[in-house]
């Protein structure tokens, strides 16, 4: 059985969709699959053993090109891929009108959430298939019902697998640090999900005090600038060169734990099973919480505006990119946070 996955983006997005394939080939052993996903974020679905092919769309480029992306080679070269074949199911897995326009192209039958459960209305008119899949959850535990009732087998109630314990991972490109190290994730698409520097600055500080090494990862030239600024003065710290997402899974995998704000990374350090901390104010981690056997959420509290999910801050007299209530996660409350995550390590053991 073939099934294809429209799911574009984002990186947390795809690593809380693979929980479901692993569903999926426990109860379907013979199954695979092939995804749809943006070029920036392909090494992802590729991790998981039942993807046996990825298709590239570059839809933020093509946008770009507006009309003109109808004539765009690319364009047309990925149109024909992804109608070379028939399905046995098309899971349209993110629900928006890109996806949905990506869904539509395919050739095969067509599930997805109905009108109600759908991330944009209308993706819904599609597929020809719908289901109700309730919108107040984990965003994994979606999943998991949508793809069981798509291909028909009963929805497990174990905690989620993301297929990823098993893969074998490269040498990293880099030379780690032969002490432990911890990973400090403080970028974020939105500013308003960004923790203070100076408590980032205070936690690195204390990391150090206690024998760790940090790295610093960075996506963009903007969050580069931000983790120098973090890791100024102090030695034990070291901002990383640009990494691919699979390097920068296998650093992850090689550190003691992490420390995240809500950005994707925190979603592949917690499925990766690694001590994770991950800082919640502007979201809920109730319904995209970065989910693993040794992940820890921490909320923000007496906030009544807290989850606003707004890119910038409103709070009172407030206006601007500082997160006030994220100021009110203290460095002790996170430290003590992630050294119980170690305790938890030593006793259930490495991986």
């Amino acid at each position: 059985m073939r099934v294809l996955i429209v799911k574009l983006t984002s990186m947390g997005d795809l690593v809380q969709a693979l929980p479901a394939l692993t569903d999926a080939r426990r109860a379907l052993p013979d199954i695979e699959f092939h995804w749809v996903v943006d070029e920036s974020f392909a090494e992802i679905p590729s991790w998981h053993p039942a993807v046996t092919h990825t298709l590239h769309t570059a839809h933020r480029r093509w946008r770009g090109d507006g009309l003109l992306s109808w004539r765009n080679k690319e364009f047309r070269a990925f149109v024909s891929e992804l109608r070379s074949q028939t399905y046995d199911a098309v899971i349209d897995a993110q629900t928006n009108l890109k996806s949905a326009v990506v869904t539509a192209l395919s050739k095969g039958k067509k599930h997805g959430p109905d009108g109600a459960s759908a991330r944009e209305w209308g993706a819904h008119l599609v597929y020809g298939r719908c289901y109700a899949i309730a919108k107040d959850q984990l965003a994994i535990d979606r999943w998991r019902q949508l793809f069981a009732g798509v291909l028909d087998y009963p929805l497990p109630n174990s905690p989620p697998d993301f297929g990823l314990a098993d893969v074998t991972w490269p040498e990293p490109s880099m030379q780690l640090p032969e002490q432990p190290y911890l990973v400090v994730v403080q970028n974020a698409s939105w500013p308003n999900k960004r923790w203070h520097d100076g408590h980032w600055q205070r936690l690195i500080k204390k990391a150090g005090e206690q024998g760790y090494q940090v790295l610093l990862p960075w996506g963009s030239e903007a969050e580069r600038v931000q983790a120098q600024a973090l890791a100024k003065g102090q030695a034990h710290a070291q901002v990383l060169s640009r990494l691919s997402l699979t390097d920068l899974a296998v650093v992850l995998r090689g550190s003691a734990g992490a420390v995240c704000v809500d950005t994707g990374m925190a979603h592949v350090s917690a499925a990766l099973d690694v001590p994770t901390v991950t800082l919640y104010g502007a979201t809920d981690p109730g319904l995209i919480g970065a989910t693993g056997s040794k992940s820890v959420h921490l909320e923000v509290e007496d906030y009544g505006c807290a989850p606003c999910y707004k890119r910038y801050c409103a709070v009172g007299d407030y206006r601007g990119d500082e997160a006030q209530c994220m100021k009110a996660l203290g460095v002790d409350q996170v430290w003590a946070s992630l050294t119980s995550l170690f305790d938890l390590t030593i006793r259930r053991g490495p991986g």
